[in-house]
């Protein structure tokens, strides 16, 4: 499956921006889904995860309440809808896909990955 993210771009703090994943090659509905991010001179963290169904997610607690995760699996893409944004939530966003067992937090368990989109929040 290859996965496709966008929607990133600059924002001030306190607004919104949503992202998108679009997948192909196969479809997305018996793969779980999740978002990471990776700051400048950071390690790759996890932002949040949705099962196959939709049925259950889950969040890192720095974005757990501003954050929303939601997958349309007719349209097989996910998404991120990011609200009060601040600077620390500056990074790359990539997508991800996984199969078997959900382990939402795990990279490890996700054997897709989408390219990658850029989010700037300036103060």
């Amino acid at each position: 499956v290859q996965l496709q993210a966008s929607g990133g771009g600059l924002v001030q703090a306190g607004g919104s921006l949503s992202l998108s994943c679009a997948a192909s090659g196969r479809t997305l509905s018996t793969y779980f889904m999740g978002w990471f991010r990776r700051a400048p001179g950071k390690e790759r963290e996890f932002v949040a995860g949705i099962n196959w169904s939709g049925g259950s997610t889950d969040y890192a607690d720095s974005v757990k309440g501003r954050f929303t995760i939601s997958r349309d699996n007719a349209k097989n893409t996910v998404y991120l809808q990011m609200n009060s944004l601040k600077p620390e939530d500056t990074a790359v966003y990539y997508c991800a896909a996984g199969r078997g067992t959900w382990y939402p937090r795990e990279s490890a368990r996700y054997g897709y990955w989408g390219q990658g989109t850029q989010v700037t929040v300036s103060s």
